[in-house]
């Protein structure tokens, strides 16, 4: 088996924990110290294109719902932990093995399930126990497990639990309720109550801990938790529906959910990914940024998400036309971020669907930040490749690219054909279409009509080809000052 990275890292954490190798690759019983800087934001050596080798194993079909990624610093092995207790777990984010599936509570709880683990949580939750988008973190010799139960799906009725263990799956016991929004005592009107489900942890670049949760209705909150000492991990305001700050706007229609922030100390940002709209249809990834960890988190536009922001469309519903006959992606979201604090690359792990309803499996790309330090996401999934310097002469020839679609769209965005010429025209067919540039062998600049799109261009396996077809290419991901994505696929 060809594993080209080794990683050290508690993924789950979020990002200022990630950023330099912090907990994971040091004590767990202390909270990290302001870390150096890692990695670069431009390649320094030429690119090479990902091999059939590097694919080889390479796994799509393997199902995590809303996958909350951690490192086991014990086995060397990623986790991804989903809603309906499905856990995966990966040597290398590349290949993927399912230890547990969709219902298959025992797993992680042992005998008696989650009902006999949490019968406080259970009784909240009116023995509602189909658990959503846990987090596992790590303390101090113990594995903490956040998750979340609704007591009516399509409410703002639910409840954050913790529980803990000694192994990284389980089982998990000693329950602690931290936010519910399920009560009396938790009554609120309309927008103003949130939904307390999707907790994710993370570090700020300070050492401390913070909450992030969320979903639709009052949209997302951050709460800030104890980050050290016997109280670590829980909130430090007490009352279970103290719900801190809210920090995007929600709203039943196409609210927001599964909220995640990571630090960059190359950018000097902290970024909030959440996804939006209905799962089954117009599911899309959406990014805002900010300078401190609670924000405001704004988007291209300069609008605060606690406002009129939407947001930066990271990815939506989308086919190449190298796809032949098969379905495209859709909905795409629910995700997590992690650095290698080796090379300091960075990842998004997230659920996508090949049609419409169908199965919520698995899958990592590559996160690239471009001139203007916004965050843009490989548009195909990763197997192992590095950026690398790329000339306009070596970039220039034939691309299918895709302009995700500004709203939120249930319709999967075809691909077009251009042409990009060394000499910077962007041709359709014979016709001007446009022009481009690479800056620095790596940032590229398309222009297409009045809309500009600032990003990279980055080596990437075609995912999208026939499997005998599969190749290395040349991709671009970039946005425009509205927000919007652009990604391309050499041909």
């Amino acid at each position: 088996m060809k594993h080209k990275k080794v990683f050290c890292l508690s993924l789950a954490a979020v990002m200022a924990f990630s950023v330099a190798a912090l907990a994971a690759c040091g004590k767990k019983d202390e909270a990290p110290k302001d870390p150096d800087t890692v990695g670069s934001l431009v390649p320094t050596e030429a690119y090479q294109l990902p091999t059939s080798d590097d694919a080889a194993f390479f796994t799509d079909d393997v199902r995590v719902h809303d996958p909350s990624v951690f490192y086991d610093e014990k086995s060397k092995t990623y986790y991804a932990f989903g809603s309906h207790y499905a856990v995966a777990s990966s040597p290398d984010l590349v290949e993927w093995t399912q230890e547990a599936k969709d219902g298959e509570d025992e797993v992680l709880f042992g005998e008696g399930g989650a009902k006999a683990a949490m019968p406080e949580t259970m009784k909240l939750a009116s023995n509602q126990d189909d658990a959503w988008a846990p987090d596992v973190e790590y303390y101090n010799g113990k594995y903490y497990m956040y998750l979340a139960f609704t007591q009516q799906m399509y409410t703002s009725k639910s409840v954050i639990s913790r529980v803990e263990s000694d192994n990284v799956l389980g089982p998990y016991t000693n329950e602690t309720i931290l936010l519910e929004s399920i009560s009396s005592e938790a009554e609120a009107s309309g927008n103003d109550k949130p939904n307390c489900i999707d907790a994710e942890l993370f570090y700020d670049k300070e050492g401390r801990l913070w909450m992030v949760y969320g979903s639709f209705f009052g949209g997302i909150y951050i709460k800030e938790l104890y980050n050290s000492g016997s109280k670590w991990g829980l909130p430090k305001e007490d009352g279970l529906n103290d719900w801190g700050k809210r920090i995007w706007l929600g709203g039943y229609s196409a609210g927001v959910e599964g909220p995640f922030i990571f630090y960059n100390p190359l950018t000097e940002y902290y970024y909030l990914m959440t996804s939006e709209d209905d799962l089954f249809t117009k599911y899309n990834m959406r990014i805002a940024r900010s300078e401190n960890p609670d924000g405001p988190y704004v988007d291209a536009t300069g609008k605060d998400v606690a406002g009129e922001g939407k947001g930066n469309k990271v990815a939506g519903n989308y086919k190449f036309a190298r796809q032949s006959g098969a379905n495209g992606y859709s909905s795409m979201g629910h995700n997590s971020v992690v650095q290698d604090p080796k090379t300091g690359e960075w990842f998004v792990v997230y659920h996508t669907r090949r049609s419409s309803k169908s199965n919520h499996n698995i899958m990592v790309s590559q996160l690239y930040f471009n001139e203007d330090k916004w965050p843009v996401m490989a548009p195909s999934a990763y197997v192992g490749e590095s950026f690398g310097k790329v000339t306009q002469e070596q970039a220039a020839g034939d691309y299918e690219v895709i302009v995700h679609s500004v709203n939120n769209a249930e319709t999967q965005v075809p691909s077009v054909d251009y042409t990009l010429d060394a000499d910077g025209t962007v041709k359709k067919g014979t016709e001007s279409a446009g022009t481009w540039t690479v800056k620095q062998d790596f940032y590229v600049e398309i222009a297409l009509g009045e809309e500009v799109y600032k990003g990279v261009i980055v080596p990437v396996w075609d995912i999208y080809s026939a499997k005998s077809s599969r190749k290395g290419v040349l991709g671009i991901t970039a946005i425009n000052a509205s927000g919007n994505s652009l990604w391309a696929l050499g041909k």
